[in-house]
């Protein structure tokens, strides 16, 4: 990604607010977005999560669930011992069958992301590094802390950067420093080589109490330049639900109609079996088409999920249910 194209969310939106991004100019966006209807939204998504797959379709939805699947450790106690454990997994998630797919990505602390990028080797690029920054989870930084988080993640190999917008101002109505906030962090997801790590733009929406917000925070994320928008950190509940990914589908769906531009989301926190991952397949393929049926375009963010999905996909290999000692604890 050149330094232009790295710049063109913020020429977009200058365009959209007649070349003035404020405060006022945002709010008057924002606000004037038609209000969510709660009770129709929280039935469309019961609807969808009452969905069912054919037996035959099974196999291919487990599959595409872990390799969508962001694997991730991120605990104070995290170690790099932990870290290699983590992307050993993620090499090999089943020791049983070659033919299982990796996941999408390992999702560390920064200061881990050199011992996953090593650990990873050869296979770094077919597996993603992620890294969380930005003062995650909190947010609770200087700007200028923030961008040195993000740029020292990146140049210690990270590909993709999850951010957390600063929630406080999002809430107080200070639309515009979480605009720049998140245009600045974009532009530190540079390389030396003018590529980019991707920008994943956590909303953290357990915390902004509304779907209302859920919908203006959304929006927001994307006309800053977040090529992902991600529910959560996973340190806040409520975290992943189905009608809050169902809402922020529905504004990269509208997005794509307006500008032809693809954005991706990423459930984070709570979703632990392949029977609730299935029902965000379906969510994703009602809402946005199955062009978003991919790691490009949807992720997991998850630390449990993988080993649920696994057991089920040995339950299709082999006719029965294997222990839990088949896979390996995280």
């Amino acid at each position: 990604m050149t330094d232009e194209s790295a710049l063109a969310p913020r020429t977009r939106a200058l365009q959209l607010f007649d070349g003035l991004v404020t405060d006022t100019s945002l709010r008057r966006f924002l606000e004037g977005i038609p209000g969510v209807d709660a009770v129709g939204l929280e039935q469309r998504a019961a609807a969808l999560g009452t969905r069912s797959i054919k037996t035959t379709s099974k196999a291919a939805a487990i599959d595409t669930i872990i390799s969508m699947i962001d694997l991730t450790t991120l605990e104070g106690a995290d170690t790099p011992g932990k870290v290699r454990s983590l992307v050993a997994k993620a090499l090999v998630p089943d020791a049983g069958d070659a033919a299982c797919p990796q996941p999408a990505a390992v999702c560390v602390y920064g200061d881990m992301v050199a011992t996953a990028v090593d650990a990873l080797g050869a296979a770094h690029g077919q597996i993603s590094v992620a890294a969380v920054a930005t003062a995650f989870p909190s947010g609770r930084a200087s700007l200028r802390v923030k961008l040195a988080d993000t740029a020292d993640a990146v140049a210690a190999g990270a590909d993709e950067i999850d951010m957390v917008i600063d929630r406080g101002a999002f809430l107080s109505g200070q639309y515009a420093q979480v605009f720049d906030e998140i245009v600045a962090v974009k532009r530190a997801c540079r390389r030396e080589d003018g590529t980019s790590a991707h920008l994943k733009v956590i909303l953290e929406t357990g915390e902004l109490n509304t779907y209302d917000n859920v919908r203006r925070a959304s929006w927001l994320a994307i006309l800053a330049g977040a090529d992902f928008i991600k529910t959560s950190t996973g340190k806040v509940s409520p975290a992943a639900t189905l009608p809050v990914t169902l809402l922020m589908l529905e504004v990269v769906r509208d997005w794509f109609r307006l500008t032809g531009e693809r954005i991706g989301v990423k459930p984070a926190g709570g979703i632990r079996t392949s029977k609730d991952a299935i029902k965000f397949l379906v969510t994703v393929a009602e809402t946005c088409g199955e062009d978003w049926l991919t790691p490009e375009l949807f992720r997991f963010g998850a630390s449990s999920l993988l080993n649920d999905v696994l057991l089920q996909r040995q339950k299709l290999a082999t006719g029965h249910y294997s222990g839990p000692d088949y896979v390996t604890i995280d």
